[in-house]
């Protein structure tokens, strides 16, 4: 029996993906079993989103049923009113108001307009696709879905990019507690392996696999003026069976973006739009710092994971070639 190292190791959580190749863009949508609470925490300068404030803790909504994560920067959005046209055909969503449903879908987009077929953006009806897609089955990864056209170190362009996408995790706490990640990966920073060292990035030439080191790169522009390049972002989502209070989902969500400033190099700058939702499905009393802290852990494993996952793309080259 397979194990599933997947977001989709967190019970009644389902997964899908459409994917455009010809385009090199795509979305995934998670759809949330009933009672699920909800939080986000956004940082850097560019974020796409949808729904965020509705998620923080001062809100009334509490539950969510879906979250989106799409390529095709803001145009991209249009990928939730797909969903919630499939979640309402399923009596899914918020039902306080008698004789009407109502989905509750945030969402995040990240920016992969330069890549593929002009014109092609994730649109209602990718999203809808994904919905009648999604699965419990162990999460497929790498070029696919939102990561389809990720890039990593693209500051140069696509030809001295490293080929990146959507990779996933989950850390078991115990016999019973555990949390897990879906992360779609298209850094301005370096992605960094376990060891600390530059696994993906802005390689030295197209032809090169060995890389300049973001840092080193940003010291050129340290104190010039630079083209305001705001086309890359980590989006994703961390997801747990623990009980947690709005509050307390909203704390996981800040606490697991350590996952991203450990495998990313830098990260949350103001040319990323870097953005994670958290989600709690309510089946075990738990220590929400210690689900922080492993939510940052499935997340740098995730990043990890879309990196090695990733196959070469619109001229953008993976590292396995």
């Amino acid at each position: 029996m397979t194990t599933n190292n997947s977001l989709t190791a967190i019970k009644g959580i389902r997964v899908g993906h459409h994917t455009h190749l010809a385009g090199a863009t795509g979305c995934t949508v998670i759809i949330c079993p009933d009672g699920t609470m909800g939080g986000v925490d956004q940082r850097g300068g560019g974020p796409g989103t949808r729904e965020t404030d509705l998620l923080h803790p001062t809100r009334g909504m509490e539950q969510v049923n879906a979250i989106v994560l799409s390529g095709g920067s803001a145009f991209g959005l249009a990928t939730a009113d797909g969903v919630m046209r499939y979640l309402e055909e399923h009596d899914i969503g918020y039902k306080n108001i008698p004789g009407f449903v109502v989905p509750i879908v945030p969402a995040a987009i990240l920016f992969d307009l330069h890549l593929g077929e002009r014109g092609i953006r994730p649109d209602a009806a990718m999203g809808y696709a994904a919905c009648e897609v999604a699965t419990t089955d162990p999460v497929a990864q790498g070029t696919i879905g939102a990561g389809t056209g990720c890039r990593i170190g693209a500051m140069m362009g696509s030809e001295r990019a490293t080929k990146s996408g959507i990779g996933s995790s989950c850390v078991a706490i115990d016999d019973e507690l555990m949390v897990a990640a879906l992360i779609a990966v298209n850094a301005v920073g370096d992605v960094l392996d376990e060891q600390g060292q530059i696994m993906a990035g802005l390689r030295e030439s197209p032809e090169s696999n060995q890389f300049v080191g973001m840092l080193d790169v940003m010291r050129t522009f340290s104190r010039q003026p630079r083209p305001d390049r705001r086309d890359n972002t980590v989006i994703g989502v961390v997801a747990t069976n623990a009980h947690l209070t709005k509050a307390q989902v909203n704390k996981v969500a800040q606490m697991a973006h350590d996952g991203i400033a450990r495998a990313v190099n830098p990260a949350h700058t103001m040319y990323d739009g870097d953005t994670l939702f958290a989600l709690a499905t309510g089946e075990i009393q738990a220590n929400v710092s210690v689900v922080g802290a492993y939510a940052a852990e499935a997340v740098s494993q995730a990043i990890r994971n879309a990196v090695r996952a990733a196959t070469s793309l619109a001229g953008v080259r993976a590292i396995n070639g």
